[in-house]
């Protein structure tokens, strides 16, 4: 289920207050490929294990949130630092 647009046209990043937008797709398979590789982990520490199949990044594009079943999935504990994926 993908994410209602006029809930991304008011989402923001709880750390950054940046808005949001959904992350493309040469970068989501990006991510999954460093997910794949063991390279990501969530904010807390703990690995990455299951590829994600929606997800948000902030607009100055540090930080990623995934999206599971249309739901935006914003704790801290559970971005993503995006530093790994826009710079391949």
């Amino acid at each position: 289920m993908a994410i209602d647009r006029k809930l991304l046209e008011i989402l923001r990043c709880p750390i950054t207050k940046q808005p949001l937008k959904l992350l493309d797709s040469t970068h989501l398979e990006t991510l999954n490929r460093l997910i794949s590789e063991g390279e990501m982990c969530w904010a807390d520490g703990t690995a990455v294990t299951e590829p994600i199949t929606e997800a948000l990044v902030t607009d100055n594009q540090t930080t990623i949130y995934e999206v599971e079943d249309g739901i935006p999935v914003m704790l801290e504990d559970r971005s993503l630092a995006a530093d790994l994926i826009f710079s391949q």
